[in-house]
């Protein structure tokens, strides 16, 4: 016998071993399964699926419920509206109680478009404005200055004042420089804004206003 058929021989013999190893195992697991009453597979179809221990539950469903739910149990004044309205690449929103409050004059659109081109020119002209927020005691506005990788916010109303947001920025020169910016516009910002704020009060819901488009 050369060594090709002896190979050939082992081969086989471990082939014999090995079906009659699994034979021997398969019927171990079944003497286990039947001894000790272990459920087969097919037996799970007997399950009750319909019990309340297998039963789904929608739960985006449900939250929306619960949403739905409490949100007409709450005081419907409790929430203020609002409307956004885009002027020349900038957004204006306008926050009230009722539907007229929504509305804006060709003052307010006037003056939110020099406030924009004024902040370009005595500012900075890298910046990404956020929207101009009118509630009826306060404004707020902010913004991106994108060479300083600084946030901005004017504030006016019980938070007066200039507020910035950064993460590592080098204070130097041209960082007071900026700085000294914000602040000299924010006087201007305030002056425009307040005049607004005490505009909308006195006219309240005067049919001459303008409703924005």
């Amino acid at each position: 016998m050369d060594k090709h058929d002896e190979i050939k021989n082992l081969l086989e013999a471990s082939r014999n071993m090995l079906s009659y190893n699994n034979k021997i195992l398969r019927e171990d697991i079944k003497h286990i399964k039947k001894r000790y009453g272990i459920l087969k597979e097919e037996r799970l179809k007997d399950i009750d699926t319909g019990s309340e221990i297998t039963k789904r539950v929608n739960v985006p469903s449900s939250v929306e419920t619960d949403i739905e739910f409490e949100t007409e149990n709450e005081p419907k004044n409790k929430k203020d509206k609002q409307q956004s309205y885009r002027i020349s690449g900038g957004v204006l929103t306008m926050h009230g109680k009722d539907q007229k409050d929504l509305q804006i004059t060709s003052l307010e659109k006037q003056s939110f478009q020099e406030t924009m081109d004024e902040f370009v020119d005595e500012v900075s002209d890298m910046v990404d404005f956020n929207s101009l927020n009118v509630y009826e005691d306060s404004i707020e506005w902010s913004g991106r200055l994108i060479e300083f990788d600084m946030d901005f916010m004017y504030r006016i109303g019980e938070t007066n004042g200039v507020y910035v947001d950064s993460e590592m920025v080098k204070v130097d020169q041209d960082f007071d420089m900026m700085i000294d910016k914000l602040r000299k516009f924010y006087e201007k910002f305030k002056s425009k804004w307040a005049k607004i704020i005490a505009q909308r009060k006195k006219t309240d819901s005067s049919p001459n206003e303008e409703e924005g488009q």
